[in-house]
């Protein structure tokens, strides 16, 4: 895991990145390599992919940092990104895999009400997405708007929301 964090620094290649952003998340699923990835740093790196250019490496650091957010300690540092992640949802072209990683890593980050308001912004965006999108967009959306009505404190910001 070290050393495919690493390689993730140390390359430009995306074929590379995108290839050790999949083992990453591969291995991802199991909670010990959750732990070791965190402790080595691998959250921020990954997250850095998310400015690259690469639609294909940007899918696949959504992909790796949502596998990540299954453990509350990896949520705490992937809540940073939060912000950055609406806007790649916003700016991606519609219904593409990386809007669809991206909705799947807020549906994870949305569960508990921790971080909804670093989503409050986008709530105009996710209902474009919900009329606009596809069924498999759809119900992503509407996975994180289920999250979203759940905590009384965004009531106000879903029902005042411009569509």
């Amino acid at each position: 895991l070290q050393k495919l964090i690493h390689l993730l620094q140390a390359t430009d290649d995306p074929l590379i990145q995108e290839q050790a952003l999949i083992t990453l998340s591969n291995s991802a699923a199991f909670s010990v390599n959750q732990d070791i990835i965190r402790n080595l740093d691998g959250l921020s790196v990954i997250g850095g992919m998310l400015t690259n250019c690469n639609p294909k490496v940007k899918e696949k650091a959504l992909n790796a940092l949502n596998n990540l957010s299954m453990n509350i300690k990896n949520q705490e540092e992937i809540q940073v990104f939060i912000t950055q992640v609406c806007r790649t949802v916003e700016s991606a072209p519609l219904n593409s895999d990386v809007q669809l990683a991206g909705l799947r890593l807020l549906t994870n980050m949305s569960v508990t009400s921790d971080y909804h308001q670093k989503m409050i912004n986008s709530i105009p965006c996710f209902l474009h997405l919900l009329s606009e999108g596809t069924e498999r967009t759809q119900i992503q959306v509407l996975k994180v708007l289920v999250n979203l009505s759940a905590n009384p404190a965004m009531t106000r910001h879903l029902l005042r929301a411009q569509v």
